[in-house]
This record gives C-alpha cells, sequence and structure tokens, in this order.
C-alpha cells in the first residue's frame, strides 16, 4: 500500500509545531497487516510479579546532518530523567491533576535505564552517534537502517531503541506497536522535542512527545481513540470527541463527555502542550503492564540486563546469564528465588562464599545491600528491598559472580 505523507518540506527546513502531531495511528495503518506472533523461549520466560518494578533499557540512536541535531548527552539523560518520573508518577507538576481524576491516577512502576551493554557484551553507554547525509527522515523507517541513512536497530527483544533525527512529515514522533517486526521495533522523535534541555520547540520542552510515543510502543491508543468519540480500550479514561491541543482549562467538555469532568486533557496520551501533560491512569497502566506478562509481545524484556553494567564481559554474554537461577559459572546458588524477606547463599562446584564479599545491586546498577567476610551459607536479610529485579554479586578478588534476584 502507497503511503502517502502529509506535508512535504524543503530539506534545508527547520520544523516548528504550533500543536502536537504524533504519527503512530497513521504508522500503524500502514503496517497493520505485519503485526507479527512474537516468539518466547520457554526456557527462559517468567511472569511479572504485581507491582514489581518493570525496567527497560534504552539505546538512543541520535543521527544528525548538522551540529544543531546532535543533541548532547546531558539533553538525552534529562530525557531518561523525565520517563523515570512521568511513569512512576513522580513528575513535580502531578500535583496540577484536577482532583475530579486523581484518583484515577497511577504509578506504573516502569523505569528506564540508558543500556550499560550492547548487545556484544560489551560496556556501552546506550547512546550511538552518527552523522548521516539525508537531511529529512519521513515516515518510511528510514533511519531504522544503515543502507537508507540511519542506524540499525539493537536486538530489539532486549532493548527500547530510539531514534532522534530531522522528520519531514507534520509528526514530531512515533512508535512501533507491540508486535511489530522486529528490525523497525521502536519510536522515533524530532530531534529538538527530545529532553527537557538545550534548543527545544517551546510546546514540546519537557520531555512529553517520548513519554506519549513510549505509551504507544506499550500498547496505548491516543485518549480518544483516533475517532469522533472514540474507545482506547481503556475503561478509567472518560470518552472525549477528539484531541485537545495547546493547554486546555478545566472542565473540558465536548459533545459525548461523561460528566461534568469533561475530557481528561491532563492525560499523556492526548495532544496538549507538554506543560499540560501530567498522568497516566490505573487502567493504562494495567494495559501497559500486561505487554511484559508471559505470552505478551514485550516479555522478553524479563530476561534483561542490559542496565547493569557490571554484566558486561567484553565477549558474548552466554545464554545462561538471562536466567534467574543461573550464573555465568555455577560457582553458588541463591534460593528461595523468587524471595520474599530472606535469601539463602550457598557455594557450588567447590567454591568456598568463606571470607567473601557479596553486595546486591538494584536492576539500575545501584547499590542496595554490602557484606563482607561471608560464611560458608549466608542467610541474607532482604526485608528492605522493594519488589523488582536485582542482581547479587559475589567479589571474590578480580572475580564476580552474578545471580539474577526476583524480590517479591
Amino acid at each position: 500500500m502507497r503511503f502517502i505523507f502529509l506535508f512535504t518540506f524543503l530539506v534545508t527546513t527547520v520544523f516548528t509545531f504550533a500543536q502536537r502531531n504524533c504519527g503512530t495511528a497513521l504508522y500503524a495503518a500502514r503496517f497493520e497487516n505485519e503485526i507479527v506472533t512474537q516468539q518466547i523461549n520457554s526456557s527462559y520466560n517468567r511472569d511479572t510479579i504485581e507491582d514489581e518494578i518493570l525496567t527497560i533499557p534504552v539505546v538512543v540512536h541520535v543521527l544528525y546532518n548538522n551540529n544543531a541535531q546532535n543533541i548532547s548527552d546531558a539533553q538525552i539523560r534529562s530525557q531518561i530523567d523525565v520517563l523515570n518520573e512521568d511513569f512512576r508518577r513522580m513528575n513535580v507538576d502531578a500535583a496540577n491533576t484536577p482532583e475530579a481524576f486523581k484518583v484515577h491516577a497511577a504509578d506504573s512502576r516502569i523505569m528506564f535505564c540508558l543500556a550499560q551493554i550492547n548487545p556484544e557484551g560489551y560496556a556501552a553507554k546506550g547512546i550511538i552517534r552518527k552523522y548521516t547525509s539525508t537531511r529529512v527522515f519521513d515516515l518510511n523507517d528510514g533511519m531504522k537502517y544503515n543502507a537508507a541513512g540511519g542506524d540499525n536497530a539493537w536486538n530489539s527483544k532486549k532493548y527500547l531503541n530510539i531514534w532522534i533525527c530531522n522528520m519531514g512529515s507534520n509528526a514530531i514522533g512515533y512508535a512501533s506497536q507491540p508486535g511489530g517486526q522486529a528490525d523497525r521495533d521502536g519510536i522515533v522523535i524530532q530531534y529538538n522535542a527530545f529532553g527537557r534541555i538545550g534548543t527545544l520547540m517551546p510546546n514540546f520542552n519537557k520531555g512529553r512527545t517520548a513519554t506519549h510515543e513510549i505509551a504507544h510502543w506499550l500498547g496505548l491508543r491516543h485518549i480518544w481513540g483516533d475517532n469522533e468519540c472514540g474507545n482506547d480500550g481503556i475503561n478509567d479514561t472518560p470518552q472525549q470527541s477528539g484531541y485537545n491541543n495547546n493547554c486546555p482549562s478545566f472542565p473540558t467538555l465536548s459533545s459525548c463527555s461523561a460528566d461534568a469532568n469533561g475530557d481528561m486533557f491532563m492525560n499523556f496520551m492526548d495532544y496538549t502542550n507538554d506543560a499540560c501533560m501530567n498522568m497516566f491512569t490505573h487502567g493504562q497502566k494495567t494495559k501497559m503492564r500486561g505487554q511484559f506478562a508471559i505470552n505478551g509481545p514485550r516479555n522478553s524484556f524479563m530476561n534483561s540486563f542490559a542496565c547493569d553494567s557490571s554484566m558486561s564481559t567484553a565477549a558474548p554474554l552466554p545464554d545462561d546469564t538471562i536466567s534467574a537461577v543461573k550464573t555465568i559459572a555455577p560457582s553458588f546458588k541463591i534460593y528461595p528465588n523468587p524471595a520474599t524477606n530472606e535469601l539463602n547463599v550457598e557455594g557450588l562446584n567447590g567454591f568456598d562464599l568463606k571470607g567473601q564479599a557479596l553486595k546486591i545491586y538494584s536492576a539500575t546498577g545501584v547499590l542496595q545491600f554490602s557484606k563482607s567476610n561471608l560464611i560458608s551459607t549466608e542467610k541474607i536479610n532482604i526485608s528492605h528491598l522493594t519488589s523488582g529485579v536485582y542482581f547479587v554479586s559475589i567479589i571474590s578478588g578480580k572475580d564476580r559472580k552474578i545471580i539474577k534476584l526476583i524480590k517479591q
């Protein structure tokens, strides 16, 4: 099917937008017949634990034709901060959610990190910079392929690929759908709508374009269902006649408003300015987290360890490093796993824990627990840890052995 672009620009144009426009619905219509069934390795898959913090490794492909498009590391890191605030409802402007909608506002317990390990197992910083002779990219996915002047995706079963480039449609971002073709999987963002520092468009200077597009990548639709009084499939997002632009006043009523509260225009899935977006709902949280469940299209991320720099090996990682009950070398074991309050640690195959050091890191590499001079069999109190994924590391001289731990 021929794809018709909405606008054509001169390749030297610097794009500015008076209002938000997301290309995801149009992009999805183009590839609606190409959704594929995800193949999940049953040896390693596991389900999510209720309210477990899910951490997604991100690789940012910066494609630049001039210096302005080669955005800084600081600008990229500011976007990761925004994502972690928005998806955890830790954003300062959460206080701006109207009282009528605060009961529906949710912490999705999804977080993001710049990937610390590349697909070959080498240490990385999650940012790729590449000069391109292509001055403008359209919604034809050229930015996702080396051959078209873009950059090939990292393994999309373990990494969220984000391409930053100069876009030539009237959209400032778009996302692939869960279950789509692996080499196209990820999101694309206009370079001056990414992050909250640097040279940014006035209405899109708080990083909410990426929040919006990643939510699409996690299965959410626009809040108005892309139809007049449409349905986004989420029970706690009120029906509205269409999208909202700029910064409406509460309440904003439309012909299909369910009650006097009107539109939930501050939802991240509407089209309002960055400064006016501040919430996901509990229903949206359930929908997004459902992508990671067993047989879900994002379940493979439950085995992704790329947020932990200590897992880099300077060589391809063996498959058993992604198992919750195996290590790079079978030198010790932990049980139960998943664990609730107490963790047992024992040496295996002649490895003696006595005198060694044990550390527990969060999925983002933050040290949570440390103990030196272990005895032969240890019982570790982990009741203070919140639910989520951790890494238990035994340090023996220059050698480090690691097991993934699930805390319930």
